[in-house]
């Protein structure tokens, strides 16, 4: 189930479900410490002697206000007659949760309506030890373990205060769980339990005929009881309203402070521009890992989650920040790169938020010899996107102390980590880390690190050292054209591997990332071979079904819907099309399929702009993880690709100028990387 509307601000993250439910809750570290544990927490309605759980029977709208990260959510329950309107933020500054409920009375009667909210917390993940306590200082209730604390209270708009309050045990010995006692409309004021916990608070209000009243809920999070009592007393100080609207505000502000020529594309790519920066920056940790997504459902697929730093994955959204002008955001992703990176030169498979090593399924062991368990692309692309951010910044200060414990010693590492036959870098795990061998994808992006390194050195007054690298650039290069280079299929090959008696063999399945090979410079996208490969790609593995859309790889089995099609749509490899379409124009028209397929992102994304992993072929659902943060990141780069080719295609009538969405040092970019690796060609044997 897709989280529709998370919010958070780097350190408290909250997400909710297509039914408006809780479902994950982090604490201290973006995507580390879930606290909802797989559980969900609820939210129901007493009114007239019924009661409702908002769910399957209500009418459930999920958005988001415009370029902000508060919600804007709609729950319609025509039997009770009444609308909800909810604005759910976690403010921007303080670790505090704020919900603002609006309740309309349909009815001409006057009405009490009484509101629910039950929390079911699992403190770490799991319910083991837990506490929940009536805190009588500031009429809220406390769950705790360790040194994590929520507090949750409400009020409404004239009092302050609950109406009532229950804690107890939940999922034990027959018991379901705290919330059911809410189901009557009463509570019974228990006032602490420990083990396995839930809690319920209710607001009481008397609403007349066809009017509104306003009520309030929030969560406060801390690592002591003092702390979060601290929260709880600032947000009854300064009014949850205030919370909301100078969160707001600052949204407003932080998603504005670049401009880029959004106008030249139409207002549904601008708005979902704007919507993935501020999703993006909810899965981001304070400390710099990036999340690859914080959605826990997909605990069901393989007892793990997307909730880890993909050192890829950080790379590309960085590299997207980069060219949004949220250089401070990819700042400390790059430190963080360099905190992890390991003695020998490379990143391993993922990391979790706080630096330390995340879970895996590649082995150091394959077939009774031992293996690094890398995917290699993922050292490679950190460095690639640093030269960017370096160009963008031109941060010296910044980058010199990671040049030679980041920059030289990556670069070491992929120069020497080679197969001596080809001269291409060493097996490791594809991009989709599902198989071993020299990928066509991790071979470009090879090429594109050790090719920023060569500039890095070249910039810092090695040139020795700088000549060396793009050697080695070189020969990789000549290794692509002679190995990867298939003419018997008129495109490349998604990789080469040896078998068992050491043989080269040859993967010749059709693979979307073969996009790669002109991304990161090592073919350009006019090249005969890239033309060739990309026009297959797209006959082979375009969906034809009214949904459309780009499948990762023939007989792709990942969540498959059917075996009619090579695959699931997913975002990023329909992205990637469009950036070839881009890259490839000379003249506007021949930019409008890259616009199209962008307008095919934005209509296949949630109604709250949050794009998942994948869509379902023929309805268009989305599918596993949602949001992505890859999704979200490749649409911002490829928006700033569309713009830039546009800026070189489009003159302003009365001056002769480019009209471009970046300053002219991106053009200085784009130019001294193409002079590199023009330089690098030169050394070429293979042409």
């Amino acid at each position: 189930m897709p989280r529709d509307i998370p919010v958070g601000n780097g350190k408290l993250l909250v997400c909710f479900d297509s039914y408006y439910r809780i479902r994950d809750l982090y604490f201290p570290h973006v995507g580390k410490e879930n606290h909802v544990g797989g559980n969900y927490f609820r939210f129901g309605v007493w009114i007239d002697g019924r009661f409702s759980w908002v769910g399957e029977d209500w009418k459930i709208d999920l958005q988001y206000m415009s370029d902000t990260l508060v919600t804007d959510v709609n729950l319609y329950n025509e039997a009770l007659g009444i609308l909800l309107r909810c604005n759910d933020t976690v403010d921007f500054h303080e670790n505090v949760f704020v919900r603002k409920m609006s309740i309309e009375n349909f009815h001409e009667k006057k009405r009490e309506i009484r509101v629910f909210f039950a929390s079911d917390f699992s403190i770490f993940g799991n319910d083991v030890g837990d506490t929940a306590a009536f805190d009588p200082k500031t009429g809220g209730i406390v769950h705790y373990k360790d040194d994590i604390y929520f507090l949750v209270n409400g009020k409404t708009e004239d009092s302050e205060g609950l109406t009532g309050f229950a804690v107890g045990q939940k999922r034990l010995g027959g018991l379901e769980g705290t919330y059911r006692d809410a189901e009557d409309g009463e509570l019974s004021g228990n006032p602490i339990a420990q083990g396995a916990v839930d809690s319920v608070i209710s607001i009481s209000l008397q609403i007349e005929g066809t009017s509104t009243a306003t009520a309030y809920v929030w969560i406060c999070a801390g690592r002591n009881w003092e702390q979060v009592r601290v929260i709880d007393g600032l947000v009854k100080d300064k009014h949850p309203d205030t919370i909301i609207s100078r969160t707001s505000d600052y949204w407003h502000l932080w998603v504005s402070k670049e401009n880029p020529r959004l106008e030249l594309l139409p207002d549904e790519l601008g708005n979902l521009y704007r919507r993935s920066l501020l999703i993006l920056r909810t899965q981001i940790d304070w400390k710099g890992g990036i999340l690859a997504g914080n959605d826990s459902d997909v605990i069901r697929f393989n007892r793990d989650t997307y909730s880890y730093v993909w050192p890829r994955d950080g790379a590309i959204v960085a590299n997207a920040l980069d060219q949004a002008g949220f250089s401070e955001l990819s700042q400390r992703f790059y430190q963080f790169a360099a905190d992890t990176l390991e003695q020998g030169g490379y990143l391993l498979h993922k990391y979790n938020p706080d630096g330390t090593l995340a879970s895996s399924w590649h082995p150091w062991l394959n077939k009774g010899h031992p293996q690094l368990p890398i995917q290699e692309d993922e050292t490679a692309l950190v460095i690639w996107a640093l030269w960017h951010h370096f160009v963008y910044r031109r941060d010296v200060e910044f980058i010199k102390p990671l040049y030679k414990s980041l920059i030289k010693k990556a670069a070491d590492f992929m120069c020497d980590y080679r197969d001596k036959e080809t001269g291409l870098p060493a097996p490791s795990y594809d991009i989709w880390e599902e198989r071993r061998g020299i990928l066509s994808f991790t071979v470009a992006a090879v090429f594109s690190g050790i090719t920023a390194a060569s500039l890095f050195c070249e910039a810092f007054g090695e040139k020795d050292v700088a000549s060396r690298y793009m050697r080695a650039a070189a020969e990789i290069r000549d290794g692509a054209s002679t190995y990867l280079w298939r003419p018997e299929l008129n495109r490349f090959c998604r990789m080469i591997f040896r078998d068992d008696k050491g043989a080269l063999q040859i993967d010749s399945t059709r693979d979307a990332s073969l996009a790669g090979l002109f991304a990161f410079g090592l073919y350009s996208p006019h090249d005969p071979k890239i033309i060739t490969t990309m026009e297959d790609l797209r006959e082979r593995l375009w969906v034809k079904t009214e949904v459309g859309g780009m499948a990762r790889y023939e007989g792709d089995i990942y969540h498959r819907v059917s075996n009619d099609f090579p695959g699931n749509p997913w975002f990023v490899c329909t992205l990637w099309l469009a950036d070839f379409f881009a890259d490839r124009a000379e003249t506007e028209i021949e930019v409008s399929p890259a616009v199209e397929l962008l307008k095919w992102v934005a209509n296949h994304a949630l109604p709250s702009g949050v794009l998942a992993e994948q869509v379902h072929p023929l309805t268009g659902a989305p599918l596993s993880v949602s949001p992505l943060t890859w999704s979200h990141a490749t649409f911002v780069a490829t928006v700033h690709r569309v713009l830039r080719r546009l800026g070189k295609i489009k003159v302003c009538p009365e001056c002769g100028m480019e009209v471009t969405d970046q300053a002219p040092k991106e053009h200085w970019l784009e130019k001294l990387y193409a002079d590199t690796c023009n330089t690098i060609y030169s050394f070429c044997q293979v042409r």
